[in-house]
């Protein structure tokens, strides 16, 4: 009698990997990129990539991250992309030992993960050729279908509608709390350090849901390098210093470059008292658009209005 051999997956983004897990595939993934970390129980699974130079996104910042890296990283990046080098190197032969049914990908960020055009090429040289997801969000909304992409797509179409239902249940409910009648605050959410960038694509989004403004980007629109004089013209009232990759104790290491920049004590969230700057860890919460991303937006509810009751126990935050 035949037996019907489980699903093979591959993911090559951190985001991808924790929906799998979420609606139940955990399971079902035999593979995984470097950065995916989360949850703690998949490190055992094979890596396929590894950074060619250091990257923005990199998880690794944390172990050696040291004053200035963000402004060196940033060079190397930039000097990559603009030469044409990717970012990330793919191990073929293993990807081709694995035997995946599908991988999962993206689109959204050449800095963030291995690009979309590469995972092509190397699938259409596996024989059987794997089915290719990519998930590009740019909005809350696009996260929770993804939950359901990625069910289709593996298997796992029960668990993808639970997971969806219960995510949408935690964002309208904190929503509830916030009153729409009132101006919030002007929130600069930094996305990177050194050069300044401020959070694209679903960050204001969760800023403007959370109830206060995002001035110097929308919804939708790709993260984008800030002049001091935006930052000053913005005035923002609270401040949330998110770099992706980053954890806390990496901020932390650059944070005294950033305060000695002529404009950073000019803004009114360093002049109306303590509380409003905060350190959210960037390779966690925020910059991955996965199901802790609803984590991140009741944290920010709960932030913004003063709800403490919104925010997920041991919501990796601290004060500047």
């Amino acid at each position: 009698m035949d037996t019907v051999r489980p699903m093979r997956v591959v993911s090559l983004l951190p985001s991808a990997t924790e929906i799998l897990c979420r609606i139940g595939g955990e399971g079902l993934l035999v593979g995984r990129s470097h950065e995916c970390d989360w949850p703690p129980n998949i490190r055992d699974r094979p890596v396929l990539t590894a950074q060619r130079t250091p990257s923005p996104c990199a998880a690794d910042v944390n172990a050696d991250a040291r004053s200035g890296a963000s402004a060196a990283i940033d060079r190397e990046v930039r000097a990559a992309l603009d030469s044409g080098q990717s970012l990330y190197a793919l191990n073929l032969e293993l990807l081709r030992d694995l035997q995946p049914d599908v991988i999962l990908t993206q689109d959204v960020c050449a800095v963030c993960s291995i690009d979309l055009a590469t995972v092509r090429r190397v699938a259409a040289t596996m024989h059987p050729s794997p089915a290719i997801v990519s998930l590009n969000p740019n909005s809350i909304w696009d996260v929770l279908d993804d939950c359901l992409k990625v069910g289709a797509a593996v298997g796992c179409t029960d668990g993808a509608e639970r997971a969806m239902v219960e995510l949408r249940e935690g964002w309208w409910t904190a929503v509830d709390f916030v009153n729409p009648f009132v101006q919030g605050p002007e929130v600069l959410f930094l996305e990177w350090m050194d050069p300044p960038f401020c959070g694209g694509h679903w960050t204001p989004e969760l800023v403007h849901a959370a109830g206060a403004r995002h001035s110097l980007n929308v919804p939708g629109a790709k993260s984008r390098q800030l002049a001091p004089e935006e930052i000053l013209t913005a005035a923002p009232e609270r401040i949330i210093i998110c770099p992706c990759g980053y954890g806390i104790p990496a901020i932390r290491s650059e944070l005294a470059s950033l305060e000695s920049q002529r404009w950073w004590p000019l803004l009114p969230a360093n002049l109306e008292g303590d509380g409003r700057v905060v350190l959210v860890d960037g390779n966690q919460m925020f910059n991955r658009p996965g199901p802790r991303l609803v984590d991140a937006f009741r944290w920010l509810t709960g932030w913004i209005n003063d709800r403490p009751e919104l925010i997920p126990p041991g919501f990796p935050v601290e004060m500047a």
